[in-house]
């Protein structure tokens, strides 16, 4: 089995632990204050990781270059923007459409792999894609009024609009962070990855602490305040994105982020077996596709 495919399944696991972290922060914060707790707290894990890396591995730190910082800020800046308009979609009406359409992620990341890097993505990997897809499609509708019919019909509604445009955003940010660490040159996959997360980490806190005072002045008090629980937001969320770099430093972004689906089966399981939530066939069946469509991406 190659590297990236356990690697990327620890990151989704890891995502869904900070998921369910920050949404315990809700309550007290903002979503913007809640989105800056992932940066601020996960900045310093950041640091004392990468440290560690070059102490024992034996490993030297990158140089960066202007290739580096371009693809760098990129992707840390459309990641938050992606963050903001998939937040903004839950003030829509028809949120559902709009959020399922920024599940196009996996395939707009792939288009922006072709443009940006020249990467293509082989039959079998389109055809894992599009089988998770067809997944996310059936679960949206067991859990609303959303249908296929709202999915072909709505394209033209401000959410869809919301919904592309963030996919197209987070699709950007996976195949930039991956252009920023493959132009660190051949020091080795981990330690390109780790160098490039603290970068962008730093550069989101950065970011976020200038644009939260002046659009929610004392958030950032509130985010302080509840640093106890910040602290494993942050923990966790570093070790997700440690994951999500290593991996796409690895493989192309759009393989990775479609096998990233199956943090999805984590969030049933765990409402299934813990909270004891029942799972509608609709939902079942979703599973399932999304399941089979890493299957066929693993033995693509």
């Amino acid at each position: 089995m190659e590297a990236w495919i356990p690697i990327t399944i620890a990151a989704a696991f890891c995502q869904n632990v900070r998921t369910a972290l920050q949404k315990s922060l809700k309550s007290r914060l903002s979503t913007g204050g809640a989105t800056y707790v992932r940066f601020l707290f996960g900045a310093p894990f950041a640091l004392i990781y990468i440290l560690l890396l070059g102490r024992f591995s034996g490993l030297e730190m990158p140089a960066p270059n202007d290739e580096f910082a371009l693809w760098a800020a990129i992707g840390g800046l459309a990641q938050i923007l992606a963050t903001g308009l998939l937040v903004s979609l839950f003030s829509l009406k028809n949120f559902a459409v709009g959020t399922t359409y920024s599940k196009t992620e996996t395939v707009q990341a792939a288009i922006f792999g072709i443009v940006i890097l020249g990467e293509h993505v082989g039959l079998g990997g389109y055809l894992a894609i599009a089988i998770s897809f067809v997944g996310i499609l059936l679960i949206s509708m067991s859990s609303s009024a959303f249908t296929f019919r709202d999915f072909f019909s709505g394209w033209t509604s401000k959410a869809a609009g919301y919904g592309l445009l963030s996919g197209a955003f987070f699709g950007v940010s996976a195949v930039s962070y991956r252009a920023a660490s493959l132009s660190l040159g051949t020091e080795g996959a981990v330690i390109q990855a780790a160098f490039t997360l603290v970068c962008v980490l730093f550069f989101q806190t950065i970011v976020m602490s200038v644009y939260l005072p002046i659009r929610e002045p004392g958030e950032i008090t509130k985010v302080f305040k509840a640093w106890r629980v910040a602290i494993f937001v942050g923990l966790a969320g570093m070790m997700g994105s440690v994951g999500w770099f290593t991996a796409m430093t690895l493989q192309n972004a759009a393989y990775v982020r479609a096998l990233g689906q199956i943090e999805l089966v984590f969030t049933f399981t765990a409402s299934y077996f813990f909270f004891k939530e029942k799972t509608t066939k609709l939902e079942a069946v979703g599973i399932l596709l999304i399941i089979a469509g890493i299957v066929v991406l693993v033995l693509d």
